[in-house]
């Protein structure tokens, strides 16, 4: 059987669809998980993909982090269950309390839509296991709030646990103040939780995954999740 994935829509959510098209060019399959859902239909992998959940009133996920369907995703994630957050997913995540920190208005305060260059580091993860340390990605962003920011014990201790997952790079691979494209402390482009199967991150891979729309890039991070479950279902 396929690696059932769940995508999470809230109203205002938008980026749902892309995920769905990203699942299936990995072979996986796509299930839609509303937000008033209070079960997650035994899904193999959560996503919560970008846009505005509930028009980001008060703030960008304050109130999706509140959903019926977060209980669940909270205790999928608890129980050892691969999380992603894209975008919108991340800030929820974050205010959630899933993963530390906040996400912040761009520092330009403008909304930014543009490809990034990304360095893949820190522990592997479902999400980044099939990649190798140290590699590029070519992946955008489409955000007005993507700036990460934390206090300085939790940035270093997410430095030093291996929890940056991706890093803003230039082409060089350097972690450059000019690709840094929304002010994020480190150039911090993607975390991981303790446990390292919950992850946020703000570029999107769904958006990067056929050459013809630019790069195939995201595509390994569904396919290194779908290929981590479907080998743990074996091993049972």
């Amino acid at each position: 059987m396929p690696v059932r994935f769940g995508i999470v829509v809230f109203p205002g959510t938008w980026s749902d669809r892309d995920c769905a098209h990203a699942v299936a060019l990995a072979g996986s399959e796509a299930v839609t998980l509303w937000h008033a859902d209070r079960e997650l239909a035994g899904v193999d992998c959560v996503i919560l993909p970008g846009g505005f959940a509930y028009g980001d009133y008060l703030r960008a996920g304050a109130i999706a982090a509140h959903a019926p369907i977060i209980a669940a995703v909270r205790s999928f994630a608890a129980a050892g269950g691969p999380v992603l957050g894209i975008c919108n997913g991340f800030q929820v995540l974050c205010e959630a309390g899933l993963l530390p920190g906040a996400l912040l208005r761009n520092r330009s305060l403008q909304f930014r839509c543009q490809w990034t260059g990304l360095r893949v580091e820190g522990r592997p993860t479902p999400f980044t296991a099939g990649l190798a340390p140290a590699t590029p990605l070519r992946i955008p962003i489409s955000h007005g709030e993507g700036r990460y920011h934390a206090d300085p014990d939790t940035i270093a201790g997410l430095e030093l646990g291996g929890r940056v997952v991706l890093r803003y790079v230039d082409a060089r691979g350097a972690a450059t103040p000019d690709a840094n494209p929304n002010g994020s402390l480190h150039n911090i482009a993607g975390i991981a939780s303790a446990a390292g199967n919950v992850v946020g991150m703000m570029p999107h891979p769904e958006r990067a995954c056929e050459a013809l729309l630019g790069s195939a890039d995201g595509l390994g991070m569904f396919r290194a999740v779908a290929a981590a479950r479907l080998g743990a279902a074996r091993s049972r």
